[in-house]
C-alpha cells in the first residue's frame, strides 16, 4: 500500500468515530497537509456521516493550516471556488459546507471569502451582477443554505447587513423539502422577521430533512424546522 492509500484509509477510519472531539484529536498527530486531498475525496464518500465529518474536519485542518500559513489556506479555499465554477468540470459536492465550516472557525477567511458563499444564492437576473453565481441543482444549494445558517452562528450581523435574508427567503419556495428546510432553519438563526409570514405556510409540510448539527445528523421535516425557526423569531 502506497503512502497516499495508507493515509486516506487512516483518514477514513477517523471520519467514521462518532464523536468530532475524538476526530480532531486523531487529526492533529498528523501534519494538516497530509489529510488535505484525502478530505477533498472524503466530501464525495458513499456514507453521510463521512461526508460530513470531512465538513468538519476541514474546517478544524484549515483553521490550523492559516494559523501557519494564512496562503496555503487561501489556496484550499480557491480550490472549493473552482470546483463551484462550471469550468472545472466537476460538480462541488460538499463544497459550500467545507467552505463555510472553515469560515465559521476563522474570522481572516469568513472576512475575505463570505461574500462568495452568499453570491452562490444570487441570479444573475436581467442585469450581470458582479456577485452572483447561482447555483441551480437543489443538491448544492442545501449545502450553500446549511452554510449560512452555520455562518449565521458566528457573524449574524454581518450577513444580515449583506443581505442574507432577502437571499434566502426564495428558497422557501424551492420544490425540494431540504432546501425549504434549510431555509427556514437559517432564517431561524438569522432571526429573520420578515420570514414569519412565508414560514408559516410550511407548518404542515412533511418533507424530510437530514441536518447536520454538532457533529450529529438529526432527521426531521420542514414544518419541525419551521416551528422552531418561529419560536425563535417570537
Amino acid at each position: 500500500m502506497t503512502r497516499r492509500s495508507r493515509i486516506k484509509k487512516e483518514l477514513i477510519d477517523i471520519l467514521r468515530q462518532k464523536d468530532v472531539n475524538t476526530i480532531f484529536a486523531a487529526l492533529q498527530a498528523h501534519d494538516e497537509r497530509d489529510f488535505l486531498n484525502p478530505l477533498f475525496s472524503a466530501l464525495c464518500h458513499p456514507e453521510e456521516m463521512v461526508r460530513w465529518h470531512a465538513v468538519s474536519a476541514f474546517g478544524w485542518v484549515v483553521d490550523r493550516l492559516a494559523q501557519k500559513d494564512l496562503e496555503s489556506a487561501r489556496v484550499v479555499m480557491r480550490r472549493f471556488l473552482w470546483s463551484l465554477n462550471d469550468e472545472s468540470g466537476g460538480i462541488g459536492w460538499g463544497s459550500p459546507e467545507a467552505m463555510a465550516e472553515i469560515m465559521a472557525r476563522n474570522e481572516v477567511l469568513f472576512r475575505e471569502y463570505f461574500h462568495m458563499l452568499l453570491s452562490y444564492t444570487r441570479d444573475d437576473g436581467s442585469e450581470q451582477i458582479q456577485d452572483s453565481n447561482y447555483l441551480e441543482l437543489p443538491q448544492l444549494q442545501r449545502g450553500v443554505i446549511w452554510g449560512i445558517g452555520r455562518l449565521a452562528g458566528e457573524y449574524r450581523e454581518v450577513l444580515l447587513r449583506n443581505g442574507a435574508v432577502d437571499d434566502l427567503l426564495p428558497y422557501l419556495h424551492s420544490p425540494d423539502g431540504p432546501v425549504r428546510g434549510l431555509a427556514a432553519w437559517s432564517l431561524g438563526i438569522l432571526k429573520a422577521g420578515s420570514a414569519e409570514g412565508p414560514m408559516q405556510q410550511l407548518l404542515d409540510d412533511r418533507a424530510c430533512v437530514s441536518l447536520y448539527w454538532q457533529g450529529e445528523i438529526i432527521e426531521t421535516t420542514v414544518s419541525e424546522l419551521v416551528r422552531q425557526a418561529i419560536d425563535t423569531l417570537g
